[in-house]
C-alpha cells in the first residue's frame, strides 16, 4: 500500500515539473501522517481493516466468563439475614422535652393530638390545655421524656394535624416553668393514718398491730400533739411559699405553686407526716424574655479609647 501510495505521489510530482532523481529525498521529508491521512481521503473516511480492528469486534473477541449460578436461600436463611443487618434500638438517653401546642379551640383536638403522640409510644407525664385571650385559640403544653430523632418526628406530625397551628419545642430554652399542687395531709400523726385510710395505703396486716394498741394520755396531751402537727407543716409549707388552704380536725390542705421539681421535694417531706390524697394540675411553661440593655455600647461600632493602635492598620503616609 505504501508502494503503490508512493508512486502516486510520484506521478503527480512528475507531473509538476519535479525530477526524477530529487523524489525519493522528498519522499523520505514526507511523515507517515500524510499517508494515512491520504489513503483515509481515497477510502472515504473509513479505516481499513487492516489499520484499525472495530469495538465491536474488539468486544466480540474479549473473553467472556462464565456465569455461575447463585444458591437460592431458603426462607430460614432470609430472615436470619434481614434480622443480622437490622440496625440495633438506639442507645441515647432518653430526656425532658416540652412541646407548646397552639390549637384551635374546638372539640376533638385533645383526643387527636394525643392520639397522635400515644401511636409512637410516648408516654405523656404532663398534659394541659386551656383557652386564650382569643376566642377560637387555645394553648396545650405537653411534657415527655424521650429521644431527640422520634420527638421530632412527632412534632413534625403534630403540625400536619389540621387543628394545629403551630408546635414550639420548648427543650432547650429558658423558661418560666409552674404548676399547683393541692396535697391534703394528717395532722393526727402517721402512727393514726391507718384509722383513716385503712384500704389505700397500709395493708391489713399492718393496721392490724395497732388493733390492740389503746392511746392512755389525754385528751389534752393528744390534742397538743395535734397542734404540733398543724404547726410543723404550716412552717414546711411557708418555708417553699405555700398556704394552708383548710384545716380540719384530722387533716390539713395546703396549696403550693411552684416548678415541678420543687413540688417533687415537698412531696417527699409530707410523706412522714402521712398523704392523705394529692392532685396536680401539671407544668405550664412560657419562655422567658431576653434582657437588653439600651446603654452598653455595641461592639461592632465600640473602640477602646486607651487600647494600642496596630501600626499595619494605619493607612500609608
Amino acid at each position: 500500500m505504501l508502494r503503490s501510495l508512493t508512486s502516486n505521489i510520484g506521478h503527480n510530482l512528475i507531473s509538476t515539473g519535479v525530477s526524477r532523481a530529487t523524489l525519493p529525498r522528498l519522499a523520505a521529508g514526507i511523515p507517515i501522517a500524510s499517508f494515512n491521512r491520504y489513503q483515509s481521503s481515497k477510502t472515504g473516511g473509513v479505516n481499513s481493516p487492516s489499520s484499525s480492528t472495530p469495538y465491536s469486534k474488539a468486544k466480540a473477541f474479549h473473553r467472556q466468563l462464565p456465569f455461575v449460578p447463585t444458591l437460592q436461600p431458603s426462607a430460614e436463611e432470609a430472615v436470619n439475614n434481614i434480622l443480622y443487618n437490622t440496625p440495633p434500638k438506639s442507645n441515647a438517653p432518653e430526656t425532658r422535652h416540652i412541646l407548646n401546642c397552639l390549637v384551635r379551640n374546638e372539640p376533638g383536638v385533645l383526643s387527636r393530638v394525643s392520639g397522635v403522640l400515644a401511636a409512637r409510644g410516648f408516654n405523656i407525664d404532663s398534659l394541659v390545655v386551656a383557652k386564650t385571650e382569643v376566642p377560637d385559640l387555645s394553648r396545650m403544653t405537653i411534657i415527655f421524656k424521650g429521644q431527640n430523632t422520634p420527638i421530632e418526628q412527632a412534632r413534625r406530625q403534630l403540625e400536619d394535624v389540621v387543628p394545629v397551628y403551630a408546635v414550639l419545642d420548648y427543650t432547650n430554652t429558658k423558661l418560666v416553668e409552674r404548676e399547683l399542687l393541692l396535697v391534703k395531709c394528717s395532722i393526727l400523726g402517721p402512727e393514726m393514718l391507718h384509722k383513716q385510710l385503712p384500704d389505700s395505703f397500709y395493708e391489713k396486716s399492718h393496721a392490724s398491730e395497732h388493733e390492740g394498741e389503746e392511746d392512755e394520755s389525754t385528751p389534752s396531751a393528744h390534742l397538743r400533739k395535734t397542734f404540733s402537727h398543724l404547726r410543723a407543716l404550716t412552717e414546711l409549707a411557708r418555708l417553699f411559699d405555700g398556704k394552708v388552704v383548710d384545716v380540719s380536725s384530722d387533716s390539713v390542705i395546703i396549696e403550693l405553686c411552684a416548678k415541678p421539681s420543687r413540688l417533687n421535694s415537698f412531696m417527699k417531706l409530707l410523706k412522714p407526716f402521712g398523704i392523705l390524697e394529692a392532685s396536680r394540675t401539671g407544668a405550664m411553661a412560657m419562655p422567658r424574655s431576653p434582657v437588653l440593655d439600651h446603654y452598653e455600647p455595641q461592639q461592632e461600632h465600640f473602640i477602646e479609647e486607651d487600647g494600642d493602635v496596630d501600626a499595619t492598620m494605619l493607612p500609608p503616609g
